[in-house]
């Protein structure tokens, strides 16, 4: 069983930046690579970036490609999204998710755990 708690969220102007962690409880942590969703009102569940489960590797979106940079301490259980150059489109809530997988992915059927989001809101 994993347990994930997201945090950092809030509302900045176009051009900010915002640092989201997701801290994990479960020894399995460290087994699985993690990724962060977001999911604006009316849409689906959008992938942004994953990391594998030693962190030497990343994935992201093309849409933040450049903007973002996923990160992960597994001595601490967290996984860290640190988002850049913020667009009014980056507007989601955002999920911190454990893959089934230890390579990073990105469908959201190859994720079996998410915590409960944390709200990013860019004013233009």
């Amino acid at each position: 069983q994993v347990q994930l708690v997201e945090s950092g969220g809030g509302l900045v102007q176009a051009g900010g930046s915002l640092r989201l962690s997701c801290a994990a409880s479960g020894r399995t942590f460290s087994s699985y690579a993690m990724g962060w969703f977001r999911q604006a009102p009316g849409k689906g569940r959008e992938f942004v970036a994953a990391i594998r489960w030693t962190g030497g590797s990343t994935y992201y979106a093309d849409s933040v490609k450049g903007r973002f940079t996923i990160s992960r301490d597994n001595a601490k259980n967290t996984v860290t999204l640190q988002t850049n150059s913020l667009k009014p489109e980056d507007t989601a809530v955002y999920y911190c998710e454990k893959s089934i997988f230890i390579r990073a992915t990105r469908e959201v059927y190859e994720y079996d755990y998410w915590g409960q989001g944390t709200q990013v809101t860019v004013s233009s």
